[in-house]
């Protein structure tokens, strides 16, 4: 059994392990209110850009836009597919980065030799893209794609949206995907979605899931001019809501740890301060016994 020093010391060393747990919580609450609040008063904006889209889309069903093309000539073993993957920039998030880690790697054995690209977002899952690099031959680690997921803003996305739609656009990726972690129903849920080509049935559907069909309408400019110039402003919309998700679903995940790291701190606290008074009691019980010892020594020792 450890003695009262080490009993002592030990107290004093979880303290202050609770005093940055502490500390932690109360940093990622501060920061997920901000994000949600930045996350909304912008939502707005992609909202009626996704109507104006759903609009043109359902007067000129016939227009031809690069980003639609689904390039159906090229075969699936040919089809190069790009990947933005959000994790966080630390650890001490619980499974948050785990989770989106493993779930990328499920997405990249998907895939044929040489034709995946990883566009990393966080120094968590960049450093283990770094370092696990070569255990798959078909992927492609991009090293100079770097930025940050904490505080994420809408210059960030649009800088992000504007690489890949130019790598699409150019013919050097087929298919755009983002991979993040979601929120839904309070649980933190790793998914995969497709950001590149769109598809006409992402837009104006009917209740039945059918695509609307509506008078053809003419448009000055063109059609086409008008989606060049919305459609890189809806996909840096989808970017910055997966990166505000992600980020949000990051520190509810610290939260989480961060909390349950505090619980286990005060617990162990109380079974230390109890051991503690143990040891006291032993202690003091021990030095009344020797002094009671003592008298009676001292007793003996004059009546003889």
């Amino acid at each position: 059994m450890p003695n009262m020093r080490e009993i002592r010391e030990r107290i004093e060393s979880i303290k202050q392990i609770l005093k940055i747990t502490n500390a932690m919580y109360l940093i990622s609450s501060s920061k997920l209110k901000k994000a949600r609040k930045a996350h909304d008063d912008t939502m707005p904006y992609f909202h009626k850009l996704q109507e104006t889209l759903e609009d043109i889309l359902e007067h000129t069903p016939h227009v031809q836009q690069k980003y639609f093309n689904r390039r159906e000539d090229i075969p699936a073993e040919k089809r190069k597919k790009g990947y933005v993957i959000i994790t966080a920039d630390k650890g001490l998030c619980g499974s948050y980065n785990h989770n989106i880690l493993k779930l990328a790697e499920q997405e990249l054995a998907k895939s044929y030799e040489n034709s995946c690209y990883l566009f990393v977002l966080g120094q968590v899952g960049r450093m283990y893209f770094k370092r696990r690099n070569n255990y798959a031959d078909h992927s492609v680690f991009d090293g100079q794609f770097l930025y940050t997921t904490q505080n994420p803003t809408l210059y960030r996305a649009r800088e992000i949206a504007e690489l890949v739609l130019e790598k699409f656009g150019n013919g050097e990726l087929d298919e755009v995907y983002l991979v993040f972690t979601d929120m839904v129903k309070n649980e933190f849920v790793p998914k995969v979605v497709r950001l590149l080509p769109f598809e006409r049935r992402h837009f104006g559907k009917d209740k039945d899931g059918t695509l609307k069909k509506l008078p053809k309408a003419s448009f000055l400019p063109s059609p086409e001019e008008v989606m060049n110039y919305l459609i890189p402003n809806y996909a840096k919309g989808l970017i910055y809501g997966a990166m505000v998700e992600a980020f949000c679903c990051e520190q509810q995940a610290r939260m989480t740890a961060m909390d349950s790291a505090s619980t286990s701190a005060r617990d162990m606290i109380k079974e230390l301060s109890l051991m503690y008074n143990r040891a006291r009691q032993a202690a003091i019980t021990q030095e009344i016994s020797e002094v009671a010892g003592g008298a009676n020594a001292l007793k003996t020792e004059s009546a003889q």
